[in-house]
C-alpha cells in the first residue's frame, strides 16, 4: 500500500519486494522499522443480544469486565447452538492495531504475549493465527499449557458493546520472555491499559519492565487507555504511569472523561497533552481530534479556515508536526478535527476496532518518521526532532480513513490494505 498523499513513496516503507524472507531476518534487517506490541492474546466472539440478556446475566452495558472460563463457556455454546454468534475474530487492543499497522505499512511488527503451546485445528489459538497477518511476527510469543483467552462481545440493538473477559493464559506473560534488544531498537512500544486490570499478573509486571526498557531507549511508549470502567478504576496509577513514560496517548471520549473529568473532547485533549506528547480521541459520529506538542521555534500555521470550538481558533497550528516533550525548548499545544470520512458508513455493523484502526495509521507515520530519518538523517524534514513524519491534520486524515474502512466491513481488523488509487472526492481529500 502506498502511503496517502501526493508524496515521494521512496521516503516511506518499501513495498515493492515481495519475495520469501525469514521473520527474525526481515526483524532485523539493518535499517528495517518496526514496532512491538504486548496484548492480552484474545479471540473476540460477536453475539448480537437484547438489553434483557445483559440485565440477565448483570452485565453493565458498555463496560469491559472480567467472567470465570466456565461461565464464558455456558454462553458460547449457548448461543453458538442458537445460531446466534456471528463471528470469531482474534482480538485485543494491541492485536488489533498491529495487524492493522502491518497491513497498511506492509512492515513488520512484534506481538508480545501468551498462547496455548498446543494447538489444534479450528481451535481459538488457530483461529487467532490465521486471521492475523502474517506480517504480525508472533514466533515470540510465550507457550503456555492453558487455552488463550476470550472476550465475548455482545452488541446491543444500539450497536453498544458489552466485553465479558475470560482470562485463560492471557495473563502469564513472563518478563524472561521480553526481547530486550528487540524492544529498544523498535519504532513505537505499544501497550494498553488492559495488562494493568491485575497489578500481581505476570503480564501486568512485563509490561512495565518493557516500557521501562522503552524509556531507557528513547522508544515512544502509545498507550491505548481501554474502557470507561478501566480508565476509572486505574485513574490514579493512570495519572502516575502516563506522565512517566507515555507518548501518545489513545482513547475515546467517554475513556478521556474517566481520565481527566472533562466531557468536552477538545479540552480533555488539552489536559491530556499535560500528560503525554500526542493524543488521539475518537468521538464516535464526530469524527476525532488530534492533539500534540510541538516547539514554538517549528510550527506551522494552516491553510485551512480556523475553527472555534471550546478553545479559541483551536485548528491554527494544525499543520504542525508533533514533537516529544523533551524535544522542545519552548512548546506548545496544536490540535486538529476531522469528521467521518464522506459522513461515515451509510451501515455500521458495529464499532469494534475502528479506535484501533485509526491508532495503527498514527503508528504508521511515527515509523515512517523514523524510517526516513534513518535513510536520509540531512533532509529538511528533520530540523527538529519531530515524533511524527507528517502533520497532525494530515494524521487526522489517514487515521479516518482507515477507520471508515473498519467500520464499513463487519471486523476488528483490516481485511485489505487501503485502495492504492481513490477516486475524486478522496484525492481532493488526501491533496490539502
Amino acid at each position: 500500500m502506498k502511503f496517502p498523499g501526493r508524496r515521494n513513496t521512496k521516503h516511506y516503507f518499501p513495498v515493492e519486494d515481495k519475495q520469501r524472507s525469514s521473520f527474525d531476518g526481515e526483524i532485523k534487517r539493518p535499517g528495517n522499522v518496526y514496532v512491538v506490541g504486548i496484548d492480552q492474546l484474545l479471540v473476540d466472539i460477536e453475539i448480537p443480544v437484547t438489553d434483557e440478556f445483559l440485565a440477565k446475566h448483570q452485565f453493565k452495558k458498555g463496560e469491559s469486565f472480567v467472567i470465570n472460563d466456565d461461565l464464558a463457556e455456558s454462553i458460547y455454546w449457548e448461543q453458538k447452538r442458537s445460531g446466534n454468534v456471528t463471528g470469531e475474530f482474534p482480538g485485543g487492543a494491541v492485536g488489533n492495531t498491529l495487524h492493522n499497522f502491518s497491513i497498511l505499512s506492509d512492515s513488520p511488527s512484534v506481538a508480545l504475549g501468551t498462547i496455548n503451546k498446543n494447538i489444534e485445528v479450528g481451535d481459538y489459538a488457530f483461529k487467532y493465527i490465521c486471521n492475523t497477518s502474517s506480517k504480525v511476527n508472533l514466533s515470540y510469543l510465550q507457550p503456555c499449557s492453558r487455552p488463550m483467552g476470550r472476550a465475548l462481545c455482545f452488541i446491543t440493538p444500539d450497536g453498544e458493546r458489552t466485553f465479558a473477559i475470560s482470562k485463560g493464559c492471557m495473563n502469564d506473560l513472563s518478563s524472561d520472555f521480553l526481547p530486550t534488544e528487540l524492544i529498544e531498537k523498535a519504532s513505537a512500544l505499544l501497550v494498553s491499559a488492559y495488562t494493568f486490570r491485575d497489578p500481581k499478573a505476570p503480564l501486568s509486571q512485563s509490561t512495565f519492565r518493557a516500557v521501562e526498557i522503552a524509556k531507557a531507549a528513547n522508544v515512544p511508549v502509545v498507550l491505548s487507555l481501554g474502557t470507561r470502567g478501566l480508565g476509572q478504576e486505574k485513574k490514579d496509577m493512570l495519572l502516575e504511569f502516563i506522565p512517566k513514560y507515555v507518548s501518545v496517548l489513545a482513547m475515546n471520549e467517554s475513556e478521556a472523561l474517566a481520565l481527566t473529568g472533562i466531557q468536552d473532547p477538545l479540552l480533555a485533549a488539552e489536559r491530556a497533552l499535560d500528560f503525554c506528547d500526542m493524543v488521539l480521541l475518537t468521538v464516535g459520529a464526530r469524527g476525532l481530534y488530534i492533539g500534540a506538542l510541538t516547539d514554538s521555534s517549528v510550527a506551522r500555521v494552516t491553510k485551512e479556515p480556523l475553527h472555534t470550538k471550546s478553545l479559541v481558533e483551536y485548528n491554527k497550528l494544525e499543520y504542525s508536526r508533533a514533537m516529544m516533550r523533551q524535544d522542545c525548548k519552548n512548546p506548545i499545544k496544536t490540535y486538529t478535527h476531522i469528521n467521518p470520512f464522506r459522513g461515515g458508513p451509510i451501515q455500521i455493523k458495529n464499532t469494534n476496532g475502528a479506535g484501533d484502526a485509526a491508532l495503527a495509521a498514527v503508528l504508521h507515520d511515527l515509523s515512517a518518521n523514523l524510517y526516513h530519518r534513518l535513510k536520509i538523517p540531512n533532509s529538511p524534514k528533520h530540523e527538529a526532532r519531530f515524533l511524527t513524519y507528517s502533520s497532525i491534520s494530515q494524521i487526522s486524515k489517514y487515521a479516518n480513513r482507515v477507520s471508515f474502512e473498519v467500520l464499513s466491513q463487519n471486523s476488528p481488523r483490516l481485511l485489505r490494505g487501503l485502495p492504492e488509487k481513490e477516486d475524486g472526492l478522496e484525492e481532493a481529500y488526501w491533496a490539502k
